[in-house]
């Protein structure tokens, strides 16, 4: 819920986005909450201030026992299907914003246990480096994940890393 083009291309605003997180939770579903910055706000040093505005907007009164079914996934509007990646430190960067913010609106146990992934040209090339940052619990594929070729690379930088 939220990725960016419905964000960007249908208007869908936080608090639409909100009343479907609810919905979606109380159907017994596991939401996955998209974020991300336009390259015109990361550019602007807005960064953390429009991850905790959508977080803030699709998390509104999801209690502590609900989030345990929410997954955040970090897309930098930026980097999704354009081929340009979030740097590591990047990546790991705005994780951490994120594993912060939620230490704050819900506790530390629940930051540390949500899945925080990252979604944006991910691909065999940079899955290992963006996969091995500590806030970093994975990816969300996108075009790469259409191709097995493409795909299993992916699967198989991040299986090296759990060992």
């Amino acid at each position: 819920l939220g990725h960016s083009e419905r964000r960007h291309v249908l208007d869908e605003t936080d608090a639409i986005i909100n009343k479907k997180v609810h919905s979606a939770l109380k159907g017994g579903l596991t939401v996955v909450l998209c974020v991300g910055e336009l390259l015109s706000e990361r550019e602007a040093g807005n960064t953390e201030k429009v991850l905790d505005t959508q977080m803030e907007g699709g998390l509104l009164n999801v209690s502590e026992a609900d989030a345990a079914n929410v997954v955040i996934a970090y897309e930098p509007v930026w980097a999704i299907g354009t081929g340009v990646t979030a740097s590591p430190e990047q990546a790991e960067s705005a994780h951490e914003h994120l594993r912060k913010w939620l230490a704050v609106r819900y506790n530390a146990a629940v930051a540390e246990n949500m899945q925080i992934l990252y979604g944006g040209s991910v691909k065999a090339d940079n899955a290992e480096t963006l996969l091995g940052q500590p806030n970093v619990d994975g990816a969300l594929v996108g075009g790469a994940s259409l191709k097995a070729a493409s795909f299993v690379p992916i699967i198989d930088a991040a299986r090296k890393l759990v060992k």
